[in-house]
């Protein structure tokens, strides 16, 4: 972990607290003024009564007044700024949070865990699992994108490099990122999310379809209007009173319309305005030669005017719950029905386009999320995505990214030119499962377009596919030994799409005798080198070991050795060719006493 990174962000810290310092006393101060100001405006306002409207005294006042309201605004700016520079504080003190290898304040994503494919295998979600140590996502859409690359993420060479590109040149905006991130969490979708928004973009539109509306609802507030102006004149207000009772009947007529368009919409101004934040800001990054950024920077301006719009219309027809704008505005000027009516004239503008600006936010903070990553880990490498046709993984000094750097041992690997198939054999604890989820894991970071825990790595992409941690299921009434079954079946059936992929397979058939699992495992590993796949096969089974001599060119043999010294058992995880040999169980047996 670099100290300049840790200077970075303390030094980030300092400052926003400095800032924060500096806010609350001005708004101690103008809090002050306004007691001050309020005070003199009421003994003023005493005067008045007690003595008459002398105009000097008036004027003193309206201006009093006046700097009341204007200290109001002010202090409303700064609780804005502060509320601002808190959100860039917590920024800054997670991220050196997880330098120091403590847990991400960002959700964690198990709602997305699944015993489908290498998601749990390879710790994808969940507390302390990549997509935690990933997530810097504020919005369900971000949350939801940053999940679906991980699930399934880039093979095209020429969208894995585009994508690269975009990292890369983001990742060296800090206080651009850092800007994006907060504005987001001063939302953060307290009151709901946008999903809701796609039945009302698909319900049709019907007041704006019907041509006596919207020519009534106009004479209607004309007619009213002048009521008004001739009631202040004449004091007869019932030509009013004709005119509000003709409002009531229109407005009834469309009231269950109305009520469900407010369902649909209601308290979605924050939701809006958090959004808009994000692509208003995401206009201020530097693009650079990336193709990616350029595309969705010019996707921002129309974006951003058109959710303003919506953000400004929803808190419009937000107002009609309070019982004074809504009783006063509806009755006089149908100002619900007038509401409905600009917001179908704004669906039939956007409805098509505005999906794809809201996944425009979560792309945005995927690739943020991953820029961020890759800012935190200097000393990472991009990979090198190969497009030769010929499944290949080669890595120097790879290491698990989960794994704190201090505790981290890194290994050379390659598979694909030489062999297609590595048996890994070692002890329990010597590290063989833990090698097999590096390079799964960080095979997935190089399709998502991020930098990889290791000095340098190439690979062509390919399908992950992995057999490694295996649950019984009481409630599915499937027994462990089943349940591997039928995990290995999901991987043949993945293969059998021709789609290269990296198999990854731990100790299979653990539940059935030696003979048969021998057998079985001899067949499972003929039948993998019938595929377009590389596959790692961890085992304790060292008879397996001869299939290198008889599949000469196809299957390699890597052991992790453990290795006793002054009567203790140690483990370097350096991965070498051969077969170990160690009997560590026993020896750990005699210690204990066991045997």
């Amino acid at each position: 972990m670099p100290s300049s990174l840790h200077t970075f962000y303390e030094d980030k810290i300092t400052f926003y607290s400095g800032q924060i310092q500096t806010v609350q006393k001005r708004l101690s101060l103008i809090a002050w003024l306004r007691l001050i100001v309020f005070a003199g405006l009421a003994l003023i306002i005493y005067q008045l009564i007690k003595t008459g409207f002398p105009n000097a005294i008036l004027c003193v006042a309206l201006l009093l007044l006046f700097i009341f309201s204007g200290l109001v605004g002010l202090a409303s700016r700064y609780k804005d700024r502060r509320s601002l520079l808190e959100k860039l504080l917590y920024v800054n003190t997670n991220e050196l949070g997880v330098l120091k290898n403590e847990l991400n304040g960002f959700e964690d994503g198990k709602n997305f865990l699944s015993q489908e494919s290498y998601l749990d295998d390879l710790d994808i979600f969940g507390t302390r699992s990549l997509f935690h140590m990933l997530n810097r996502t504020t919005t369900s859409h971000g949350r939801d994108r940053l999940a679906s690359l991980l699930k399934q993420s880039l093979l095209s060479p020429e969208e894995i490099k585009k994508y690269q590109e975009a990292v890369r040149i983001l990742a060296k905006q800090a206080d651009e990122r850092q800007a994006l991130l907060a504005e987001g969490l001063l939302n953060q979708e307290k009151e709901g999310n946008l999903h809701s928004l796609a039945d009302w973009l698909e319900s049709p539109a019907r007041l704006i379809r019907k041509k006596w509306v919207l020519i009534s609802r106009w004479i209607l507030v004309l007619y009213n209007t002048s009521c008004l102006m001739a009631w202040a004149i004449t004091d007869n207000y019932r030509p009013l009173l004709i005119g509000i009772l003709a409002g009531w009947i229109i407005t009834a007529l469309f009231s269950g319309y109305i009520a469900e368009q407010h369902a649909q919409l209601s308290k979605k101004n924050g939701i809006l305005e958090q959004y808009l934040s994000i692509l208003w800001l995401f206009r201020k990054v530097d693009a650079g030669e990336s193709a990616v950024l350029r595309t969705m920077k010019g996707e921002t301006g129309l974006a951003c005017l058109a959710i303003r719009r919506l953000a400004k219309l929803s808190t419009f027809f937000d107002q009609s719950l309070n019982f004074l704008i809504g009783f006063f505005l509806n009755n006089l000027f149908l100002y619900n029905l007038n509401c409905v009516i600009a917001l179908e004239k704004w669906k039939e503008a956007h409805k098509k386009s505005f999906p794809a600006w809201i996944d425009l936010v979560g792309n945005i903070e995927c690739l943020n999320s991953f820029s961020t990553f890759a800012f935190n880990n200097p000393h990472y490498a991009y990979p090198i995505p190969l497009s030769d046709g010929k499944s290949f993984i080669g890595a120097v000094q790879m290491a698990h990214p989960l794994i704190a750097a201090e505790d981290r041992v890194p290994n050379d690997f390659s598979i694909g030119r030489n062999e297609r198939l590595i048996l890994v054999t070692g002890s329990n604890m010597s590290g063989k499962t833990t090698f097999l989820r590096t390079a799964g894991v960080n095979l997935l970071l190089a399709q998502c377009g991020a930098p990889v825990c290791a000095g340098s790595f190439s690979f062509t992409p390919m399908q992950v596919l992995s057999s490694l941690r295996v649950s019984d299921s009481l409630q599915e009434r499937t027994s462990y030994f089943m349940a591997e079954l039928k995990k290995l079946r999901q991987i043949i059936d993945r293969l059998q799409s021709g789609q290269p992929a990296l198999v990854l397979v731990d100790e299979i058939l653990r539940g059935t005798n030696s003979e048969d699992k021998t057998h079985g495992s001899e067949q499972f590993i003929h039948k993998l080198l019938q595929y377009h796949c590389l596959s790692l096969f961890a085992t304790h089974d060292l008879s397996l070991s001869t299939l290198e001599t008889e599949s000469a060119g196809a299957v390699s043999n890597y052991c992790f050795e453990s290795v006793i010294e002054n009567g203790e058992l140690h483990f370097n995880y350096q991965l070498q060719r051969g077969v170990a040999r160690n009997r560590n169980a026993s020896f750990l047996m005699e210690k204990m006493g066991i045997i």
